[in-house]
């Protein structure tokens, strides 16, 4: 599965913002998906993961309540609605696809399709 990011941009804190990732394939709906970020000098994280038919999430414990994860399988579209955002929250963004169909994971590592990144800047 090909995906493609976008909706990054640069915001002050407390503001929102909200990713968008396409994906190239129907296929994209038999995959749990998930958003990671990474800053220079340091491992990509997890931020969260939305199960295959969207029923089920997990939240990284920095941005619970402030972050919400969504899909749309119509579209092969996956989301993440970022509000009160934080400098700390500044990073590259990556959409991400399970490696397996029908699985769920929060490892990078248990992702194998990637999106480009789209760069977060949160200004104080």
């Amino acid at each position: 599965v090909q995906l493609q990011a976008s909706g990054g941009g640069s915001v002050q804190a407390g503001d929102s913002l909200r990713l968008s990732c396409v994906a190239s394939e129907r296929a994209f709906n038999q995959y749990a998906v998930g958003w990671f970020r990474q800053v220079p000098g340091k491992d990509r994280v997890h931020v969260a993961t939305i199960n295959t038919p969207g029923s089920a999430t997990s939240y990284a414990e920095f941005v619970e309540g402030r972050f919400t994860i969504s899909r749309d399988n119509e579209k092969s579209s996956l989301f993440l609605q970022m509000n009160n955002l934080k400098p700390e929250d500044s990073a590259v963004y990556y959409c991400a696809a399970h490696k397996f169909a029908y699985r769920y994971g929060i490892r990078p590592a248990d992702f194998g399709s990637w999106g480009q990144g789209t760069l977060v800047t949160v200004s104080s």
